[in-house]
């Protein structure tokens, strides 16, 4: 595939996802709740439904005998996620745990929407499509690459926000976060289990405790939080010395990736 078809094929593919998600997503998760009486299936059910067009563009996209499970990173080793995010976000669980209270009002329904469906999606859409198909398919090096889905990821929870003031730090700190899950994908092998777990994890532990209302969080909050994000790139590298692999993210693919081929 040429690259002037390629990227007319994952901008046409993504504005349709984005129309056809704006349009018809609550409609399909009201009706899939009353169908299945679970607002948590309705959830998954809705976002399967709308992301029909974006899975279309990634067969499109794919070259030879690749599957479109392939290209978005969910043959790797979902074991492989947990174990690393579940220890990456340690000081998380035991800071929270020492310092908040339990949220005692969740219910399965919620826990299971704001975390495993959330994450599971929302990688899928920002890491595996926005960012993974520019990268893995184009010579585009990280930062081009991961400016799109960054900017939508973090726009997309501006819904948090109350003020000016929360707008930009809730935008720059998921900015950040998208970023930080962008490259955990790229050096874990394109294994977007990793990412996915990593971001579940932080919205489980936020949400379970009674830590803060928007993605902000006090003083306290944002140490055991740095400390996760600091524990996860110190894994990762251990990871890629171990493997006895280059790291992805470098100066030969910080903007352009040099001798690149299709994978």
């Amino acid at each position: 595939m040429n690259k002037l078809r390629l990227f007319l094929v994952f901008t046409v593919g993504f504005v349709l996802y984005f129309y056809f998600d704006a349009l018809t997503f609550s409609f399909f998760q009201k009706e899939a709740t009353l169908i299945t009486q679970s607002k948590a299936a309705g959830h998954i059910l809705a976002y399967i439904i709308t992301l029909i067009p974006l899975f279309a563009t990634v067969h499109l996209l794919k070259k030879d005998n690749k599957t479109i499970f392939e290209l978005l990173g969910l043959v790797g080793s979902p074991s492989i996620g947990i174990a690393f995010a579940s220890t990456a976000t340690l000081p998380m669980l035991l800071g929270y745990a020492v310092k908040f209270t339990m949220n005692t009002h969740l219910s399965l329904n919620t826990i299971i929407i704001n975390t495993i469906s959330s994450a599971f999606f929302e990688e899928i859409i920002y890491r595996a499509f926005l960012f993974g198909m520019l990268y893995r398919l184009t010579r585009l090096g990280f930062l081009p690459s991961v400016f799109l889905g960054s900017l939508l990821f973090g726009a997309a929870h501006l819904y948090q926000a109350q003020n000016l003031s929360q707008i930009i730090e809730v935008f720059a700190i998921t900015f950040l976060g998208s970023l930080l899950f962008s490259w955990v994908y790229a050096e874990w092998q394109f294994n977007l289990w990793t990412a996915i777990f990593l971001h579940c994890f932080m919205n489980l532990y936020w949400l379970v405790f009674n830590v803060d209302e928007v993605a902000i969080g006090g003083t306290y909050a944002n140490i055991f939080r740095l400390s996760a994000v600091c524990i996860a790139i110190v894994l990762t590298i251990i990871y890629k010395k171990w493997q006895k692999r280059p790291l992805e993210i470098s100066k030969r693919t910080i903007w352009i990736q040099q001798n690149k081929e299709y994978i």
